[in-house]
């Protein structure tokens, strides 16, 4: 956990690690999952310094409830292709389509 998370984000840590645990998830990979998932309730809520404009925007992991769970890998959304994109220095990205942006990233 960051330095100066509360004690609800710690408390809340320790609940979704655990759960992954017990899902049959590795030890490092319930601690991804429990830190990814604290990180984006603490950007949503503004308890983060920077967050990114998909942690904020989309629904938050309490709210979704597993909403997505059943719908199968659909893999990434437009807006995460295009901050990978922008990272790499791919030009033109913003008038990219989501497959025009796969296939600039070669997926």
């Amino acid at each position: 956990m960051p330095r100066g998370s509360s004690p609800k984000r710690e408390r809340q840590y320790e609940h979704i690690k655990d759960s992954e645990l017990e899902r049959g998830a590795s030890e490092k990979r319930a601690k991804e999952i429990a830190a990814r998932t604290v990180n984006k309730e603490r950007a949503q809520h503004g308890e983060s310094k920077t967050a990114s404009r998909s942690s904020v925007k989309d629904m938050s992991s309490s709210e979704r409830g597993g909403q997505r769970s059943h719908s199968g890998a659909q893999g990434p959304t437009k807006e995460q292709l295009y901050n990978e994109a922008r990272q790499r220095g791919i030009h033109g990205r913003s008038k990219m389509t989501r497959k025009q942006l796969e296939h600039a990233l070669g997926r």
